[in-house]
């Protein structure tokens, strides 16, 4: 894909999960995958943070693809063992922090970033589809906010998910937090640009719209993406603020109880 000027292949490995970058003529590409339907325990999320941030200093990319290994789950969110160890108010704010920094990265760089969802994303997997500038899925791309049925809420992701949706498809989420959107309900809710029955009908089409790109203006591209942030400069403060409320509601044994019901289904 992309031509064949490519630099080496940039992965980051845990013990669980990995983060990966590819550079291709001017593309770069940042994979993240975790063996739990690619869920985001909270090292992994800082390195995939680390690592927007560090696609967007290099002055040699002019665009951004994100997306996930393999084909099922495009993200399941947040990881529930780490949710379960949470044991205070610092712990819960530094793991919901992690979704805060994701979301950030991806609004502060420079570049216009393509969104990649080749299947189902819960929770924290909706908010990081919200927080590129462009996004494509395929049919089966459907979407849940699953926190208030573990006795949390979308609280840190909210902010994105409504910038893009708006407030009355978000509370729908948040609101019937145990049930399925289709990739169809979020696209004509404005989440997904476009859905593909394939794969390779969605990555063609990933391709030539990252081409396109490459070929424009790269002030005026970020000159439009200025445009369209617009009015989430405190996001740093406010998504802070958003992970403390999650935080503490983690330690409650509602929610405690909560997600031990659901790790058993």
């Amino acid at each position: 894909m992309l031509g064949c000027n490519c630099s080496p292949f940039f992965s980051y490995t845990m013990e669980q999960g990995n983060v990966s970058i590819q550079k291709v003529n001017g593309v770069a590409t940042i994979t993240f995958f975790h063996p739990q339907s690619n869920s985001l325990p909270g090292a992994l999320l800082r390195e995939l943070a680390n690592t927007i941030t560090l696609v967007g200093n290099d002055s040699e990319i002019k665009v951004v693809i994100l997306k996930s290994e393999g084909e099922k789950a495009f993200c399941a969110g947040a990881s529930f063992d780490e949710l379960i160890a949470i044991d205070s108010k610092e712990s819960g704010l530094i793991f919901f922090t992690g979704f805060a920094l994701v979301i950030n990265a991806l609004r502060n760089i420079p570049q216009l970033v393509i969104g990649r969802v080749q299947n189902k994303a819960v929770g924290g997997g909706v908010g990081i589809a919200s927080a590129v500038d462009y996004c494509f899925a395929t049919t089966q791309a459907s979407v849940k906010l699953s926190e208030l049925v573990v006795g949390i809420g979308p609280f840190v992701v909210g902010p994105a998910v409504q910038r893009k949706i708006g407030l009355s498809a978000m509370s729908q989420l948040a609101i019937n937090a145990s049930e399925w959107q289709s990739a169809q309900w979020a696209r004509e809710k404005g989440l997904y640009t476009a859905i593909f029955e394939t794969t390779e009908e969605m990555d063609s089409a990933i391709e030539s719209l990252a081409l396109k790109l490459c070929n424009s203006n790269p002030e005026a591209m970020s000159e439009l993406k200025k445009i369209f942030w617009e009015g989430t400069e405190n996001w740093d403060t406010l998504l802070t603020e958003r992970a403390r409320i999650s935080g503490r509601l983690v330690l409650s044994d509602f929610t405690k109880a909560a997600i031990q019901k659901f790790k058993q289904k």
